[in-house]
């Protein structure tokens, strides 16, 4: 889930936040908190290339609480891509 912030002049110098749920359907408070981490941890690998700005809202399920990094990963990438919210390498290199 990604929303963007009121399109004021001040909006793209904001930095962009992440939050992190797991349900009581992802298991037990461990399996919870599992999950959560590896999802931090995939965004957090990839938060120098997220556009500024953004609020988005990681939700884990039930089968991230038994997967590896890599693939929280993958999946983490596919997501930020779908909702355009990676820089390009274009945008990433100009000032």
């Amino acid at each position: 889930m990604a929303g963007h912030r009121p399109p004021e002049a001040h909006a793209a110098s904001l930095p962009t936040r992440c939050g992190f749920a797991a349900g009581k359907s992802v298991g037990s408070a461990v399996a919870r908190n599992r999950a959560k981490r590896l999802l931090r941890e995939a965004v957090r690998k990839r938060a120098p290339d997220l556009r500024p700005g953004w609020d988005l809202i990681f939700i884990a399920r039930a089968p991230l609480a038994t997967g590896k990094l890599s693939q929280a990963q993958a999946a983490v990438d596919n997501l930020l891509r779908r909702a355009d919210v990676v820089l390009s390498t274009d945008e990433q290199m100009d000032p």
